[in-house]
């Protein structure tokens, strides 16, 4: 079935599972950006259990969500991945302790005699649920911008102790300077997508909390908290928007692989594929007119609205990356280093076995829709949780 596929096609299915795997894990990140808002949302210390207990199981799917994300990348794109991981570590390295902080403090947060205190746990849930989406998110926008690294694929055969790396990073700061990039003003583009996703899956924690647990008060605070979060969302979204389509983008030759600038790149991206033009445009659309009416409305679906909406939104965006001959991960300091779906995927056989390995991903959809079902089918109430075996 897949050798009768081009090594083009292939290169094509797997950008689109990969982009569907960073679509789930976005939306999943809403668990992160939950823990955020609830030390400052919900002041009673009743209130806070009650919507730890509710979203705690969450966040073991958005870890499975990342582990299948990071396999695919390694199993579809391994120059990217030796890129993004081996160098840019700072980041991926801070993202993993906090995922570590945050399982402990939900193992530990209420446990007896625990030597930091519930506080100290509360704070790395806190910690957790604001820099995870964001670090994650910009460093999704360097897709766009850009990042600090040369390939040298001469090391391949003239290694040495000193320069055994295929890539190398030349900054100190692996990636973190991705925060103040100010060439182009890039930084502006980074730090707007990071909190538009840091907004955006808040929305979506707020919009849970009202769909699936049963409290008056706890539903009135939260959608007061909308308001004001969806505002701030709808502002820097905006921002992002027209910095995305106004920079500079990093296109390349499909012949002879060199690679240039073009101004307005992504604003042609968009303009010149159909389908990713309509997800982006009218689902965008779609979102914010569903955010509003879950505001002033007395309905508790708005999170099942918006979910799909944000994962089709923030697939196009992932799709803007590469299409029409464009560079998923560009570097600004030597162009010709920036890594194409082309020349960063694994070889044409690897692809093919690695699509039959594929064919498992569904089941682990139906995996994570299925517990999704069980964790969310019904409402939470206060009977429930004084039900339940552990509290966290």
């Amino acid at each position: 079935m897949f050798e009768t596929l081009s090594y083009l096609t292939l290169q094509h299915y797997w950008w689109f599972l990969v982009s569907v795997l960073w679509a789930a894990l976005v939306f999943m990140m809403f668990v992160q950006w939950w823990q955020a808002i609830f030390l400052r949302l919900w002041k009673t210390e009743a209130q806070r259990d009650f919507i730890l207990n509710a979203i705690w199981k969450h966040h073991k799917l958005t870890f499975s969500v990342l582990v299948t994300f990071g396999w695919a990348v390694f199993a579809s794109f391994p120059m990217f991945y030796a890129t993004s991981f081996g160098w840019a570590y700072l980041v991926w390295m801070a993202i993993l302790f906090l995922f570590i902080a945050q399982s402990v403090s939900f193992e530990y947060r209420k446990k007896p005699n625990n030597f930091l205190g519930q506080k100290t746990y509360d704070i790395f849930l806190l910690l957790n649920g604001f820099l995870v989406p964001l670090l994650l998110w910009v460093a999704v926008a360097t897709f766009f911008t850009g990042s600090n690294f040369i390939i040298e694929t001469s090391n391949l055969v003239n290694w040495f102790w000193n320069n055994m790396h295929i890539t190398s990073w030349t900054t100190q700061t692996y990636w973190l300077e991705a925060l103040w990039n100010t060439l182009n003003w890039w930084f502006i583009t980074n730090i707007s997508l990071g909190l538009t996703l840091a907004f955006l899956v808040q929305i979506l924690a707020l919009l849970y909390v009202i769909n699936h647990i049963k409290d008056v008060t706890i539903i009135k605070n939260a959608k007061k908290c909308l308001k004001i979060k969806s505002i701030i969302f709808l502002v820097v979204f905006l921002v992002f928007v027209f910095k995305i389509m106004t920079i500079p983008g990093f296109n390349y030759d499909p012949k002879t692989m060199i690679i240039g600038l073009e101004n307005f790149k992504y604003l042609h991206n968009l303009l010149d594929n159909y389908f990713i033009y309509t997800i982006f445009t009218w689902w965008t659309v779609f979102v914010l007119l569903w955010i509003g009416l879950w505001i002033f409305s007395k309905s508790r679906n708005g999170f099942w609205f918006s979910w799909f909406g944000t994962f089709l939104v923030v697939l196009s965006v992932f799709l803007l990356a590469w299409f029409n001959n464009t560079s998923f991960y560009p570097s600004i300091v030597d162009l010709q280093s920036s890594l194409t779906i082309q020349n960063a995927s694994s070889s044409y056989y690897t692809l093919i076995v690695m699509s039959y390995v594929s064919l498992m991903l569904p089941f682990v959809l139906m995996y994570i829709i299925w517990a999704w079902w069980v964790i969310a089918g019904k409402q939470m109430t206060k009977a429930d949780l004084k039900k339940g075996l552990e509290k966290y």
